[in-house]
C-alpha cells in the first residue's frame, strides 16, 4: 500500500527524474570499476511504510536477503539500502569480479565485492540526487547485513514513528547476467519533508530556466526580425 505525502504529480516525477539520474551516474561508475557494460533501469518509484516495504520483499523475495547498508546524513538524512536475494548475490559478485576465479575465490570475495558493488551504486545515487539538489551529503561506509524484510527495514520503527521508505525495484543486467534487486532510502518524517522542499525549489529552478530560455528565443527572433 502506497502512502501520500502529499506529493504533487510534478514533485513525484521530478523525484524519480533525480533517482534515475543518480542510478544511471551509478552505473557510468559501476562500468568503470568492472569494464564491462552495466545497465541499471529504474521503474517508477513507490513511497511505503518499513511494514509494507517489508511485507512487499517478502511477497517477491520467500528466501534470505543480502543487503549493502550505509547511512547518510545533511540536508536530508537516513540510510539507503541495496538489497538482494542471497541466492543472486554470487552471481553478482561473479559478475563483478569475472569468470577468472574460482567458485571458493569467489565466496571469498563475496562480502568485499557486494560491499564495494554496494558502495559505488548507493553512493553515486546519493551523491548525484544530493548535486542535482544543491547540497551535499556525508555517507558512511558500506556494511553487508543479511536477513528478512522485517530485520532489513526496522530501522524507523526504532527511531522515527510515521517514517517512511523511497522504494525501488532495479535490473541489473551485467555480463549478461540478469540480476533483480531492490534500493530502498529510509527516511523520518523532518528528512522527507526537508527532501520534498529541496525537490520543490529545484522545479522551480528548472522551470524558471525553461521561461528564461523561451523568452530568450522569442527575444532572439524579435531582434532578427527587426534587423530584417
Amino acid at each position: 500500500m502506497s502512502v501520500d505525502i502529499a506529493l504533487s504529480e510534478l514533485e513525484r516525477d521530478a523525484l524519480t527524474e533525480l533517482v534515475n539520474i543518480g542510478v544511471s551516474r551509478a552505473a557510468s561508475s559501476l562500468r568503470k570499476m568492472i569494464g564491462e557494460e552495466v545497465i541499471l533501469s529504474v521503474p517508477a518509484i513507490e513511497i511505503l511504510s518499513p511494514k509494507d516495504a517489508s511485507r512487499l520483499i517478502e511477497e517477491r523475495e520467500a528466501g534470505q536477503l543480502v543487503a549493502v547498508r550505509q547511512q547518510f546524513e545533511g540536508a536530508f538524512a537516513g540510510r539507503a539500502l541495496l538489497i538482494f536475494p542471497e541466492e543472486t548475490s554470487l552471481d553478482l559478485v561473479r559478475a563483478v569480479v569475472g569468470n577468472q576465479l574460482s567458485p571458493d575465490e569467489v565466496a571469498e570475495m563475496e562480502q568485499e565485492a557486494l560491499a564495494e558493488t554496494g558502495n559505488v551504486i548507493l553512493n553515486g545515487c546519493l551523491a548525484t540526487m544530493a548535486n542535482m539538489l544543491k547540497r551535499s551529503l556525508d555517507i558512511s561506509l558500506p556494511e553487508v547485513i543479511r536477513g528478512d524484510g522485517p530485520l532489513l527495514f526496522e530501522l524507523l520503527h526504532q527511531r522515527a514513528e510515521g517514517g517512511l521508505v523511497l522504494f525501488l525495484y532495479i535490473n541489473f543486467s551485467v555480463r549478461n547476467r540478469d540480476i533483480r534487486g531492490y534500493i530502498a532510502m529510509l527516511m523520518d518524517l523532518p528528512s522527507l519533508a526537508a527532501l520534498q522542499q529541496l525537490i520543490a525549489d529545484f522545479i522551480e529552478r528548472v522551470v524558471g530556466k525553461e521561461v528564461e530560455s523561451v523568452s530568450s528565443k522569442g527575444t532572439d527572433s524579435q531582434n532578427a526580425s527587426w534587423q530584417a
